[in-house]
């Protein structure tokens, strides 16, 4: 025995020719492994979180949509109105196409609830069916019902 392995009680060096290699080696693929699968993790999250934030831009544009039905498309009992896709303004590839047709109507009655403003007026019953697009081929479809209340009735 030489006089390292009796001072220190260590393996004498002959036995640890590589061992400090390998080791070196399998902790280098260890911390390898661990950053190669944080970057994929990453890039899944920042996709996914694009994912949501296009598909509540296609929302807000049916949202938008159903307004623009509601307020300024033209009303008929007769046929069906329907708004070809419209660019939204401020936001670019976004789009908003909406279809609004009368759904019926009902006269005031004294049994009838929902709205009391007498006889001679009638509930006319609208649907806007309403879509919006946005890049990456997000989608959002609405669906909103809405009375006018008008002249009518017995």
């Amino acid at each position: 025995m030489n006089r390292y392995t009796t001072q220190c009680g260590a393996i004498p060096p002959a036995r640890q020719h590589g061992a400090a290699l390998v080791i070196g080696l399998i902790l280098l693929l260890v911390l390898t492994i661990l950053a190669v699968s944080g970057v994929m993790t990453s890039r899944l999250e920042l996709r996914m979180v694009g994912n949501t934030q296009l598909q509540e831009r296609a929302f807000q544009a049916a949202e938008v949509a159903i307004e623009m039905a509601m307020a300024n498309a033209p009303l008929s009992t007769s046929a069906p109105f329907t708004q070809p896709a419209v660019a939204m303004p401020n936001m670019a590839g976004d789009q908003y196409s909406f279809q609004v047709q009368y759904a019926g109507q009902t006269a005031a009655s004294p049994g009838l609830t929902g709205y009391s403003i007498g006889s001679g007026f009638t509930a006319f019953h609208f649907v806007a069916n309403a879509g919006g697009t946005a890049p990456g081929n997000a989608q959002a479809q609405h669906v909103q019902g809405f009375y006018i209340v008008g002249p009518g009735g017995s």
